[in-house]
């Protein structure tokens, strides 16, 4: 059995109320790919039996990153929409004008799953050069089964092909397709129910979300595609009070959701909602930052009622054209407030709940030997930086 000693390095505390630690420490990771032993260098028990060492130079260990709210898998590019929004045209007016998700739609239609891909793989590339271990991507832009189908059939390939856990997300219900026009149950039910009920049986669906709003779908409709999830047993997320409070983080928390993602419009009765379910609140800076918001997320009132927060790119080709996690920490904390250890939090460990992942995002024993090795002196410095990228090496199961 391999067992590597990874030594000489500085363990970033994943809590808020540390500071980080000066002592000289040791990882051993088996090869189950686990964390076997953390603890002082000095203190390696003998009977470990270690096979390998690496001498990690003193540098700064974290968790590898997990980013829980993604829509790498797409077609096209919506650069003009950006030159719109400069012009004063909103999101909401874009999206009634047919541009917005319905752009995307049209050049994601007709893509293969291997050009889907490889116009998708460069996106997730960026993200592992720094320090990615684990990505969520969603379908959504093709609205019809065949499409969604082969998107998530795309993201699963990229897992295959990277060294990445895919967590695989069905996001049908998304947006209105013209054919549709005015008849929102039918699609409900026509696809984004059936579609899930056909993805399920071919074992490409992780977890299930919605968008609930004004331009999408209400908290009715959604919670009919909630329910049918859950009678397949599947994970519930949803896109919630990002442009109006619709009620949808309520809704999600009573169907027992993952996590409530976006929440600019959040209320005191959503909070006291994900409060009790333990929904995870995943805040997304990149959409808040293109979109120019200035209704910001009610972080402490999210921090009051102790609900956990995770943040995460949410890269996708409109609202958030964002696939740097290092970037998405520096905006969490710049347009949001929260504190560096907030951040990384954020993407590690409350990133690894909103997506029901018991076995990573912290580095104990028992977990997933998924590290980020820095070079830099205090965690503060992967928030702090912009355009920088200190990632000294990632090691995913315990192998560089």
């Amino acid at each position: 059995m391999n067992r590597i000693a990874y030594r000489n390095c500085r363990i970033a505390p994943i809590d808020a109320s540390q500071q980080p630690r000066d002592t000289v420490h040791a990882l051993v990771i088996g090869s189950g790919a686990s964390i076997e032993w953390v603890g002082n260098d000095r203190d390696i028990p003998s009977d470990l039996a270690i096979t390998g060492q690496v001498d990690l130079g003193g540098r700064l260990v974290t968790p590898a990153l997990i980013d829980c709210h993604t829509h790498l898998v797409h077609g096209g590019n919506r650069a003009s929409e950006f030159e719109m929004r400069l012009q004063g045209a909103s999101y909401e007016q874009i999206a009634r004008a047919g541009g917005g998700i319905m752009s995307t739609v049209n050049a994601t239609r007709g893509r293969s799953v291997e050009q889907l891909v490889a116009e998708a793989l460069p996106r997730l590339d960026a993200m592992l050069a720094e320090g990615v271990s684990t990505v969520e991507i969603k379908s959504g832009y093709g609205l019809n089964i065949e499409t969604e189908i082969n998107m998530l059939r795309a993201a699963r390939r990229l897992g295959e092909i990277r060294q990445v856990r895919i967590v695989t997300t069905w996001l049908a219900a998304h947006a209105l397709p013209p054919e549709y026009a005015g008849r929102a149950d039918a699609y409900i039910q026509d696809v984004a129910i059936t579609g899930l009920r056909q993805a399920h049986a071919q074992r490409l669906v992780d977890t299930v979300d919605g968008f609930c709003e004004s331009i999408a779908f209400d908290r009715d409709q959604i919670a009919r595609v909630f329910d049918a999830a859950r009678a397949m047993g599947l994970p519930l997320r949803l896109h919630a009070e990002q442009l109006s409070n619709s009620g949808g983080a309520e809704m999600a928390a009573r169907k027992g959701a993952l996590s409530a993602d976006h929440l600019e419009y959040l209320d005191d009765r959503g909070i006291a909602a994900m409060a009790r379910a333990g929904t995870v609140a995943v805040l997304l800076p990149g959409a808040y930052y293109t979109l120019r918001e200035t209704q910001a997320p009610p972080v402490d009132a999210l921090r009051r009622a102790k609900v956990p927060i995770a943040i995460a790119s949410d890269a996708n080709p409109g609202s958030s054209p964002l696939t740097s996690p290092l970037l998405t920490m520096n905006m969490a904390c710049t347009l949001f407030g929260l504190t560096p250890a907030e951040a990384l939090a954020g993407m590690t460990v409350n990133a690894a709940r909103a997506l029901g992942l018991g076995d990573r995002g912290l580095l104990q024993v028992g977990m997933r030997g998924d590290l980020a090795v820095w070079d830099v002196e205090h965690p503060a410095e992967l928030a702090c930086r912009m355009g920088f990228n200190p990632l000294w090496k990632r090691i995913i199961g315990g192998q560089a």
